[in-house]
């Protein structure tokens, strides 16, 4: 079980977010952010060669998004740990928590207001320092995992409920419904999404399971 299971059709999961990101007639960006964050966001877009005025036909959320991952050093999503773990699965049926669309949906479904306290904060995490969270993971560090979930876009009270308490809530469903049924799956998801009392692990102890962690 994993978020998406099309990532390798990247031809698709473009095309979803295309479709979804479709806008007309909005501001230029350094226009979505209060005025103390232009000098960052004119930082980022230079970063990641894109001009203030080109996304006049992409929501706020897309375009969010678009010059983060443009804007990423180092990172080819090609090489995602996701992506290896469908590999992996060969024969076996790999199942979606959420797919492409409905990943998307939830950022499109944002009202316009937290779509631009979205942009503020990739903005800011952009300008702020690497915190360290792939260390944490690999030295077993859920403290300081729990800690990255509660800052940057996720100390947003309504961006933290839709991006992540809500999210983690509904996968919880779908993976007792399958070890209910006999099932035995194996779960890859975001690293965060694994830790404090709104992650996958505590939510299934609260529904009854038995969960224990493997060093």
């Amino acid at each position: 079980m994993v978020e998406v299971a099309n990532l390798a059709d990247e031809r698709e999961v473009a095309a979803t977010f295309a479709e979804l990101a479709r806008s007309e007639g909005e501001p230029p960006l350094s226009l979505r952010v209060a005025p103390q964050d232009r000098p960052a966001v004119e930082k980022l877009l230079k970063k990641s060669g894109h001009a203030d005025h080109d996304f006049a036909e992409m929501d706020t959320w897309a375009a969010a998004l678009t010059i983060a991952r443009a804007g990423a050093e180092g990172e080819d999503t090609r090489y995602g740990v996701d992506r290896a773990v469908i590999a992996a699965a060969g024969a076996r049926p790999v199942l979606e928590l959420e797919g492409a669309a409905r990943q998307l949906g939830l950022f499109d479904s944002l009202p316009e207001r937290e779509q631009r306290d979205l942009l503020a904060a990739v903005v800011k995490e952009a300008a702020a320092p690497d915190r360290g969270l792939a260390k944490s993971w690999r030295s077993g560090d859920m403290t300081a995992i729990e800690k990255e979930t509660r800052a940057g876009l996720l100390a947003d009270p309504e961006l933290r409920q839709v991006l992540f308490t809500g999210r983690n809530l509904r996968w919880t469903g779908l993976i007792a419904r399958q070890i209910r049924s006999g099932k035995r799956p194996f779960v890859a998801v975001g690293a965060a999404h694994m830790a404090g009392p709104d992650g996958l692990p505590a939510m299934l102890a609260a529904r009854g399971f038995r969960v224990v962690r493997v060093e």
